[in-house]
């Protein structure tokens, strides 16, 4: 193989009359050969080819003139159009192929080779050659485009591209809107495998239609049973609800609780065989399968009697479950506590009024002064007794018979009970709703009566109270620690994070830190409101911690007055971080900042960052080379004023250079006071030498 590699790429050299002949296409002339030479030829073919390289040619001898010729027409094309350019390249072209053809006649003269290997090869060399050319182009023409090929478009992804997603839109009177299709719907409905009844918003959905079938049985059964709504006119639309409210007791039982999950040992168990089994051995399977037990058969013997579907009252713990996840899932679930206490008493009162009518007409309607009359609209009447007697108004006709004393007699001491309860259960939902509001007033209530005791001032009292109503109205609480330390730190950490993190995010000091450091760092993070005006710190101050801006904006003052605004910092803005950061301590503030309107800033004191670096050590570096950073920055002096140049004769003999600090302390006083008072501490320093002397030689004489 590396043979005929090496034929192909190692060309002989044709005569010119080989090249002319195969230039017109005619073969060239035949050379007289024996047999001994046609057999060195086949035994040793390399030898052949070396030979014919070591001979002279004529094609050499005129290679000179033939390259001038060829640098010329090469200046001349360069100078040449576009036109000229496109003629250049077919010209190379024709040349290419005629090597081409040349390398195959040299091959097919030399030995023997693979035809297939052979055009592989030649398509190569082709290839390269085009690709050379057409570098060389670009790079005489830079604004030619990139000889690669750009790839060629999927066949699928044509079809995908040619066929863009069709749009929905649905008219509706003089209205034409867009509407998803409906395999978003499907997709969306789709009921999956599991369900968390915790989380999943369509279980709540479907927890509130089974709950509107429970409260139609609850509230009409009662009613069907004892007025004298259900006539045969109307039984086949009260069948057909009925029906419906069936069906969705099915679905539930079928369907969807067998889905939902539940906790073992810890565990969130999703598996559908283990749902169904803890499903089926549950109190509320038994409940929901003798809910749906179909006694309506009963019809067919006894009539439609509304009392064959008592049975579908037993379904109370759906009823329940939707409470509980819907208080869940509301932002003002004491709204939705109220309206259900108010809907515990009106179907309490509901049933006291179908009760009512049913002694009435037990006793005969009309029949005493305390039954029903049978005037009016029965179901009202009967409903306005049931709410005087149960709130116990009073003022109703007295019962005559020992049936209705009886009857009465129980209604009263049910009224007292249920309505007391209810009050009281209204009264802890009011209270627990409005828990909050009254540890605000009561708080305030107390400062304000701390600072008349101790008769604070009326400018104090009032920007005290403007605090709390700020405080509250813009967090809805006093101290969001309180809140926060009811939970877990994780859990605390994601609200941090949510809450608080895209704000110290921004802050350039803390930027290439550790994140779980800055995670460390908003736990312990404290936020502190200021009023318009207040001070933040002030000039002089120790610095112990830094500030983090929050929320609104605070100045910077400075000047001789201190009153001048020298700058204005925003939300995530930081001041303060060089008393932090310094390893010294002892920093003093170097300028007063003032809150610009109410300011929410977030407070981090050197103690406690000091602890958090504890544990990570690379950002305590970072944070360290930038202290050093800030610290040189802060330290430079101001610019003085610029140095006039001498002018004149002065300006020949340059600057005066600064005295040295040592003459100055020398010669600092007037006349020769300088020179004596450092002869004075010369003796001094010789007196304090000789008695320290002193004092070793007697220690030495002592031993």
């Amino acid at each position: 193989m590396f043979k005929r590699l090496k034929g192909v790429f190692s060309r002989t050299k044709l005569s010119p009359e080989q090249s002319d002949s195969e230039n017109e296409g005619i073969p060239p002339p035949s050379k007289p050969s024996t047999d001994q030479g046609e057999n060195t030829k086949k035994d040793d073919p390399q030898k052949t080819e070396a030979n014919k390289k070591a001979e002279p040619s004529p094609k050499d001898q005129e290679g000179v003139p033939e390259k001038a010729a060829k640098s010329s027409q090469t200046s001349q094309t360069e100078k040449s159009t576009e036109p000229a350019k496109a003629t250049q390249q077919e010209q190379h072209q024709l040349n290419n192929r005629k090597e081409d053809a040349k390398t195959q006649n040299t091959t097919s003269q030399g030995f023997q080779t693979n035809e297939y290997a052979d055009a592989q090869l030649q398509e190569i060399v082709r290839k390269m050659r085009e690709r050379t050319t057409a570098y060389k182009e670009k790079l005489k023409d830079p604004v030619l485009s990139s000889p690669e090929g750009s790839p060629t478009a999927c066949p699928m992804v044509k079809e995908a591209e040619a066929k863009p997603e069709e749009d929905h839109y649905c008219d509706m009177l003089c209205c034409k809107f867009k509407k998803p299709p409906l395999k978003k719907y499907m997709t969306y409905l789709k009921l999956p495998d599991s369900i968390d009844s915790y989380t999943d918003r369509r279980y709540v959905a479907w927890l509130m239609l089974v709950t509107v079938a429970y409260n139609w049985n609850c509230w009409f059964i009662p009613l069907r049973c004892v007025f004298p709504y259900q006539t045969p006119s109307n039984t086949i639309y009260w069948f057909a609800v009925d029906i419906i409210c069936d069906i969705c007791y099915l679905c539930d039982l079928l369907v969807f609780q067998p889905r939902v999950q539940f906790l073992r040992g810890g565990d969130i168990i999703v598996n559908k065989v283990e749902m169904k089994k803890f499903y089926h051995s549950t109190v509320k399977f038994r409940l929901d399968l003798i809910s749906v037990l179909p006694f309506d058969v009963l019809y067919f013997f006894f009539g439609f009697n509304p009392a064959f579907r008592v049975n579908r009252m037993l379904k109370h713990n759906t009823f329940f479950e939707f409470n509980d996840r819907l208080e869940a899932i509301l932002d003002k679930a004491y709204i939705y506590r109220v309206i259900r206490t108010t809907g515990y008493l009106l179907f309490i009162l509901h049933i006291n009024a179908c009760l009512y009518y049913w002694a009435s007409d037990y006793e005969g309607l009309g029949s005493t002064r305390w039954v029903y009359d049978g005037q009016g609209n029965m179901y009202l009447r009967c409903y306005y007794w049931a709410v005087r007697t149960l709130i116990t108004i009073g003022g109703l006709p007295e019962p005559q018979t020992l049936f209705e004393i009886v009857f009465q007699l129980l209604n009263f001491f049910l009224g007292v009970f249920v309505f007391s309860s209810l009050i009281g259960q209204m009264r802890d939902v009011i209270g627990a709703a409005t828990a909050g509001q009254n540890y605000y007033r009561s708080s305030m209530d107390n400062t304000v009566s701390y600072m008349n005791t101790y008769s604070i001032p009326k400018l104090v009292q009032n920007r005290v109270r403007t605090w709390y109503e700020y405080t509250w109205d813009s967090q809805g609480m006093l101290d969001e620690s309180e809140l926060l330390e009811q939970m877990p730190t994780k859990m605390q950490l994601a609200i941090a994070i949510d809450v608080n993190f895209a704000i110290v995010n921004k802050v350039d000091l803390f930027k290439g830190c550790d994140t779980q450091m800055i995670y460390d760092m908003l736990l312990r993070l404290k936020s502190i409101v200021y009023l318009p005006g207040d001070f933040v710190c002030k000039k002089g101050e120790i610095g112990r911690e830094m500030y983090i801006i929050k929320q609104g904006e605070v100045q910077v003052l400075g000047g001789p007055d201190g009153t001048k605004v020298l700058v204005t910092l925003r939300a995530g803005a930081v001041f303060g971080e060089i008393s932090l950061l310094a390893a010294g301590g002892g920093n003093r503030r170097t300028a007063n900042v003032v809150a610009h309107g109410f300011a929410n800033l977030f407070i981090l004191d050197k103690k406690t960052l000091n602890e958090i670096l504890v544990h990570y050590p690379d950002s305590e570096k970072l944070l360290m080379k930038k202290a050093k950073v800030l610290l040189k920055e802060k330290g430079k002096p101001p610019p003085g004023p610029p140095v006039q140049q001498p002018r004149g004769l002065a300006s020949l003999f340059g600057q005066k250079q600064e005295t040295p600090k040592l003459f100055k302390a020398m010669f600092g006083a007037k006349g020769k006071g300088g020179l004596a008072k450092l002869l004075q501490l010369k003796r001094e320093q010789d007196i304090q030498v000789m008695s320290q002397i002193t004092d070793s030689v007697k220690c030495w004489i002592e031993k």
